[in-house]
């Protein structure tokens, strides 16, 4: 029974071990890519551009609308009586000889309507106490001093830059992920360092422990063996608490869980000069950055026509259609409708005065990006040059430290030899193995300040 509940306990511990994945550099890369929020922020900004890329284009088509009124009122907007019979009674008195006359000849007039005509009450006339207006207008620019061709060629250039900036965000994210990933190396490096100075340590224990129960060395020796083994403990302890913490951050960078992935281990033993390849210049050129700078060099351009454009005269044509239906005191009251075509000419003449101003303004706005263009040109080629230099400097060191091992374990063998022969203390034993774990994490943190250096200089080289 006890060895089975052994069994599942161990096979418990045991199941986080074996879940976890083992991830590349290149796939650590591709993570980062998928999931970090800054590059997919960047795609956003992209589709946004892409829209009011859209949004422009739009203008150079006819803008259509529709119009409608309704309107009811409180009481009519006009009003007014008619006195007909004050108005009639000077005209009968003149021409109530005539009308006798006719009606004595026959003439059908009917005398009720006519008594009703001097009698009448006034006549109340009430209109515009509500009503329709309705219709549909459609504008085509003609010319627009360029205002609409250049505002396209803004938007396109907006989406241009989004791409740009997609790219190097994409390539600040890939590089981050290249300093997470080195700096796990080197610390897991560091502990296999540690595990094999622990071994040393452990071996010389064991031999110093039978040399002190046959009386060939004291217990300082053995003192002095738990003390360094001590020191190693600590080491340990400090490098994985570093491990832990930096494995933390590099899982939220590529955006999984931190316990469930390791990094595989690359071998550190490959490591020469990238041949050069084409002039700075050329570099430069094809460097994210300097295109950036040309791309608002190209937009400051712009801004100046657009400007230029908005201080010249308008054309557009237009046709549209109207439908009116007001109350007129009648029972059909009054209804019309209409279509009609028609050309518009606007000519800003104040506006020159400021807009002179405007142009003025973006002229200098347009020659400070291109003094800033060439000033940064300037720093992008020395930032190259810092960089290829600090390439060399960091592959020069790992050739040193790759030499300093390889002196520092020729030490520690003959310390050892000379020390089982008695020709020795165990203190030069104990300052041999240091020097090799010195000389041995010295090369770690070259090798890896080398991969990361490497992974700039290609950053810089578009790659």
């Amino acid at each position: 029974m006890k060895k089975i509940l052994v069994s599942i306990l161990l096979g418990i511990i045991t199941i986080p071990a074996f879940s976890q994945e083992m991830l590349t550099l290149e796939k650590c890369k591709e993570l980062a890519l998928k999931n970090n929020m800054q590059a997919k922020n960047a795609e956003l900004a992209i589709e946004a551009a892409k829209e009011q890329k859209k949004e422009a284009f739009t203008k150079y088509f006819p803008s259509i609308s529709l119009s409608g009124t309704g309107f009811q009122t409180s009481k009519p907007m006009m009003s007014m009586e008619m006195d007909v019979a004050s108005m009639m009674a000077p005209m009968m008195s003149v021409f109530s000889p005539g009308i006798e006359w006719a009606m004595e000849q026959g003439a059908p007039i009917d005398p009720d309507a006519l008594a009703a005509m001097e009698n009448g009450e006034p006549m109340k006339i009430e209109a515009l106490k509500n009503g329709i207006i309705g219709g549909v207008m459609a504008m085509q620019p003609v010319f627009a001093g360029g205002q609409i061709v250049n505002g396209n060629k803004l938007a396109k250039a907006g989406v241009e830059v989004r791409q740009l900036q997609k790219q190097m965000t994409e390539k600040e994210v890939l590089l981050a992920t290249e300093r997470y990933f080195w700096q796990l190396v080197s610390l897991q490096e560091k502990m296999k360092t540690i595990e094999n100075s622990e071994k040393m340590l452990d071996r010389i224990l064991s031999d110093v422990k039978v040399a002190v129960e046959a009386g060939l060395t004291t217990r300082n020796d053995l003192l002095r063996v738990e003390l360094e083994r001590n020191k190693l403990e600590s080491n340990r302890s400090k490098a994985e608490n570093g491990l832990q913490i930096l494995k933390m951050a590099f899982a939220q960078h590529i955006g999984v869980a931190a316990g469930s992935f390791d990094v595989r281990q690359p071998e550190l033993n490959d490591i020469r000069l990238p041949l050069a390849s084409g002039s700075d210049i050329a570099l430069l050129q094809n460097r994210l950055e300097y295109q950036l700078l040309q791309k608002n060099v190209d937009i400051a351009k712009t801004q100046v026509n657009m400007e230029i454009g908005k201080n010249m005269p308008t054309v557009a044509i237009g046709a549209g259609y109207q439908y009116m239906n007001f109350d007129l005191h009648k029972d059909e009251g009054m209804k019309n409708d209409f279509g009609m075509v028609f050309a518009t000419v606007s000519i800003p003449i104040t506006d020159w005065w400021s807009g002179s101003h405007a142009i003025r303004r973006k002229k200098l706005e347009y020659q400070a990006a291109e003094n800033m263009r060439k000033e940064n040109a300037d720093l992008l080629l020395l930032q190259m040059q810092q960089l290829r230099n600090e390439l060399n400097q960091a592959y020069q060191q790992v050739l040193i430290t790759e030499k300093s091992i390889a002196v520092a374990e020729e030490n520690v063998r003959l310390s050892k030899d000379t020390y089982n022969a008695g020709v020795s203390i165990l203190s030069d034993l104990l300052d041999a193995q240091n020097l090799l774990q010195q000389a041995r994490d010295q090369y770690t943190e070259a090798a890896t300040q080398y991969y990361l250096k490497l992974a700039e200089w290609e950053k810089v080289r578009g790659e």
